[in-house]
């Protein structure tokens, strides 16, 4: 996702060369059907389209390549020196690499979708490829299928390369204390879009989360409304505040909650968050995780942020294995361990 935001960053400051996409793969490849490259007028490069064997000779040939217009050129990473198409390291694996202008309405049309899915808009764009006497066509879509961009002509029996440009992963961060600043760097690393929000004007400054999208001095999201695909994380060191911001959250039903604390207050937490709300404690656990963050080891501010990046990452891809995710048989462990006088009018030193 940094990735795209870099190319369409560089494409909206200075006209490039070429647009790479990685188009097909057969056997093994390091990246993946959609990976793209931006080949800049002096030659180097933003984005990859492999583990590093193939961006310079695909730079090098770009300009040459698509002075006709669009080709789709074929790679092997295959090491195998009597191999045709000797650019193998030992990848194991042949790519089709889309090579285009960047001069035209297509890439035009498709750097726009890709912009536009930073935002928040998922895109469809269906690229017809280009062949012996049939230039490249494509199409763009909005989710429900309207119609963004159409070429003209016919484009049937080609190949056709169809994809959805997904937005970035929402964060949305309850507390803006000092461990909440890895947290928001190693998002901003992986492309996400991260809102910060706090009650406190001294800790939710602008400055002190400069890679964050938006920084608000607040204790509600009434300007960002969270959604079901969004991640958040609850950690403002105060029991009364994080018990509010869950009450509030658990009605959206993000795919994700993570709690800050032990697991004894968390529990303390849901229990009171589910009174508040009506429900049972087995509906208030769904997706909440608790200690936040795998159990990666380690300690410190840097540790819990990139076990806490690292689950929501796991969690948002469906690659989620061993977790601490809630139950209610934990929360009625925990909670008959002591109540949670312990945690009230407590305040954070800072």
């Amino acid at each position: 996702m940094r990735e795209r935001r870099s190319i369409v960053e560089q494409w909206q400051q200075e006209k490039p060369t070429a647009l790479v996409a990685l188009v097909r793969v057969e056997g093994s490849s390091y990246r993946r059907v959609g990976a793209r490259l931006l080949v800049r007028p002096d030659g180097t490069t933003i984005g990859s389209i492999s583990g590093g064997c193939l961006e310079a000779e695909v730079a090098r040939k770009a300009r040459w390549a698509i002075r006709n217009g669009a080709v789709v050129e074929r790679f092997s990473t295959v090491f195998d020196d009597t191999e045709e198409i000797p650019y193998g390291l030992g990848c194991a694996g042949t790519l089709d690499l889309l090579i285009e202008p960047v001069d035209t309405s297509e890439a035009a049309a498709l750097l726009n979708a890709m912009a536009e899915s930073l935002t928040g808009f998922r895109r469809n764009v269906v690229t017809w490829l280009p062949a012996i006497g049939k230039p490249l066509r494509r199409a763009v879509y909005d989710e429900s299928g309207t119609v963004l961009f159409e070429s003209t002509g016919n484009s049937s029996d080609v190949p056709v390369f169809d994809e959805w440009l997904e937005p970035p992963q929402r964060l949305l961060l309850f507390g803006a204390g000092d461990d909440a600043q890895p947290i928001s760097q190693l998002a901003s690393l992986m492309g996400w879009r991260t809102f910060i929000f706090d009650s406190r004007p001294q800790l939710a400054r602008r400055e002190r989360f400069s890679t964050a999208e938006t920084v608000f001095v607040s204790s509600e999201f009434t300007t960002v409304v969270p959604q079901p695909d969004d991640a958040v994380a609850i950690m403002s060191h105060s029991y009364e505040q994080d018990r509010a911001w869950l009450s509030a959250l658990l009605p959206h039903k993000p795919r994700y909650i993570g709690l800050l604390g032990s697991r004894h207050r968390s529990s303390l937490l849901l229990s009171e968050a589910a009174s508040i709300l009506g429900w049972s404690i087995d509906q208030a656990c769904h997706n909440v995780f608790a200690p936040v963050g795998l159990d990666l080891g380690g300690d410190g501010a840097e540790a819990i942020a990139l076990a806490t990046i690292a689950e929501i990452q796991a969690c948002c891809q469906g690659k989620l294995g061993h977790s601490r995710r809630m139950t209610a048989e934990i929360v009625a462990d925990q909670i008959a361990r002591g109540g949670s006088a312990r945690y009230l009018q407590t305040q954070c030193a800072l």
